[in-house]
């Protein structure tokens, strides 16, 4: 299937490793020239001389740490000022913010949501103009699981990334634009080798997980690709899980 990507332009964030990195090398694949972001800009370089290695446009690496104040917008412009426009949002950035304790302070409630809620909201904000004025756009947040097995700041945030993003939907839809949700199972990553013991994900793939495996950067990055993909125009306000069965809930 041609998804009829090539020429158009993303900007994608936690691109240096996991999903990000997966979804932007998928993304470079099908001819879409991507913007990566991250703190890491050494990783980020990496990456860019694989993806141009492997005959796809390389691409432009842009360093930020989101937690720092009006991140956002100077990632979006400088996302803007390296390809001209963005076509494509892929909000990566972020993770898994477990609170043990009953009571949490305030400050490491603030960083959950600054990181997994405000930031991404506020890159589509400064994006979305131009996304409507062209007539195409897709954003696509990469979310969290609604089945917490205790308080995490980040679940609550991507929580609020879902009722959000299905509100943005709803009004940008006319113009082309459309804006869905992947909240990833298990799938490998630097952070599930630190949160996981080896012991625990077998014991997981063999007990909770249909599929009987943790998932891949590519298995998730199949669908961030199509969802951004003109022939995606009529999927939007989604919420769409990529975690092997893992969830217990039918919709």
């Amino acid at each position: 299937m041609d998804l009829q990507l090539t020429g158009k332009t993303a900007l994608v964030t936690g691109a240096s490793a996991g999903i990000g990195r997966g979804i932007a090398k998928a993304l470079a694949a099908e001819g879409v020239k991507t913007v990566i972001a991250a703190r890491r800009v050494e990783a980020l370089s990496e990456l860019a001389d694989e993806i141009a290695q492997d005959g796809g446009p390389k691409p432009e690496v842009v360093a930020s740490d989101l937690y720092e104040d009006n991140a956002s917008v100077k990632l979006a412009e400088a996302a803007l000022a390296a390809v001209g426009h963005i076509d494509i949002l892929i909000n990566n950035a972020g993770g898994s913010r477990p609170f043990a304790d009953l009571h949490v302070d305030e400050e490491r409630w603030e960083e959950a949501f600054t990181l997994n809620f405000h930031r991404p909201r506020q890159l589509a904000d400064a994006l979305i103009d131009q996304m409507i004025e062209r007539e195409y756009g897709r954003i696509i947040n990469i979310t969290g699981k609604s089945e917490p097995d205790h308080v995490n700041g980040a679940f609550c945030a991507k929580a609020g990334m879902h009722s959000w993003a299905k509100g943005l939907s709803r009004m940008v839809g006319k113009h082309g634009v459309t804006v869905n949700c992947i909240p990833p199972g298990r799938i490998h990553s630097e952070q599930i080798y630190r949160n996981y013991t080896p012991e625990y994900r077998q014991w997981q793939c063999e007990n909770e997980i249909p599929m009987a495996r943790y998932g891949e950067p590519e298995d998730l990055a199949a669908l961030a690709t199509f969802l951004s993909s003109p022939i995606a125009s009529y999927i939007t306000g989604t919420v769409i899980p990529v975690d092997g069965g893992l969830r217990r809930y039918q919709f």
